[in-house]
């Protein structure tokens, strides 16, 4: 019976003009909505309450579940959007990225290796690799707050709550955990130091 609806829905969106890569690698919900010259690649699973809007490309392996994909936007490989997530036009989430439960704001990127839960993004602001907003603190979910044109160095801990506002850098490999006020730079880094002409132990 699955195999039978899944057909079904695979054709009505074929019919509707969106672009399927391998369509038989693809798998629809009944409530599944997607706009205009949307593309979807091979191995890509859409949960229930999905809504994609015009001028989409999901890419391969990626899941998304109960979220809201805006025009312009780019999404996966290998990425997971979880419930209550919208995507703003022009955002991008690369592979390898989990997004739950948060807003990506407009012309925004998490290109790789990355985990957003709980957290506000504004406009322009670029995630870089292998960032972590650490919003769960072993009782309850925590929010993070990143403003407009804040750039995240690969390797960040975001320790919620915490607010980054506009135009803020942060430092790679830092772990944030207090407020980061406008047009600062940020980071937490233990010092680097050598030891010459070192020998190992041997055994």
């Amino acid at each position: 019976m699955e195999d039978l609806n899944q057909k079904k829905l695979r054709n009505k969106f074929l019919k509707s003009g969106v672009k399927m890569i391998s369509p038989e690698t693809i798998f629809f919900s009944n409530d599944t909505k997607i706009g205009k010259n949307v593309t979807i690649e091979p191995y890509v699973v859409i949960g229930s309450k999905v809504k994609i809007s015009n001028n989409v490309i999901i890419k391969s392996f990626s899941h998304l579940e109960a979220c809201k994909i805006e025009s312009k936007v780019e999404v996966g490989p290998y990425a997971r959007i979880r419930p209550h997530t919208i995507l703003k036009e022009g955002s991008k989430v690369g592979n390898f990225v989990e997004i739950k439960k948060s807003i990506l704001g407009k012309k925004s990127k998490v290109n790789h290796l990355s985990y957003v839960g709980d957290t506000d993004v504004g406009n322009s602001v670029n995630i870089g690799a292998g960032t972590i907003t650490c919003n769960y603190d072993g009782v309850k979910k925590n929010k993070t707050k990143i403003k407009d044109k804040v750039f995240i160095g690969s390797n960040s801990s975001l320790v919620a709550p915490l607010i980054i506002n506009k135009e803020s850098v942060i430092g790679a490999g830092s772990t944030i955990t207090k407020n980061v006020k406008s047009k600062c730079l940020a980071l937490t880094r233990s010092q680097q130091f050598e030891i010459k002409n070192y020998k190992k132990n041997k055994k």
